[in-house]
C-alpha cells in the first residue's frame, strides 16, 4: 500500500475540497468528466459522489485532473 503523505499540497488541497464540500469537476483519463463531491480519499482512490448521487470509487491512476467548480 501507498504511504498517505497528508504534507504534501496536492492532498492538502483535496482534503480541503472534503472538507468545504467544494463541488468538483474530476476528468477521467478516458475522457468522462463527472461532476460532484468528493467523500473521502485514501492513498489509492477517492470516493466521489456525483450530481444524480451516484458513489463512485475511483483510483487516483484514472484522473487525469480534478479542479473545483465555479
Amino acid at each position: 500500500m501507498s504511504e498517505f503523505d497528508v504534507g504534501l499540497p496536492s492532498i492538502r488541497l483535496i482534503q480541503s475540497f472534503i472538507k468545504d464540500k467544494t463541488e468538483v469537476e474530476l476528468k477521467l483519463i478516458g475522457g468522462e468528466v463527472l461532476e460532484g463531491l468528493i467523500l473521502w480519499q485514501d492513498p489509492d482512490c477517492f470516493y466521489f459522489n456525483d450530481e444524480g448521487e451516484k458513489s463512485t470509487l475511483i483510483w487516483r491512476q484514472a484522473v487525469a485532473y480534478i479542479k473545483p467548480i465555479d
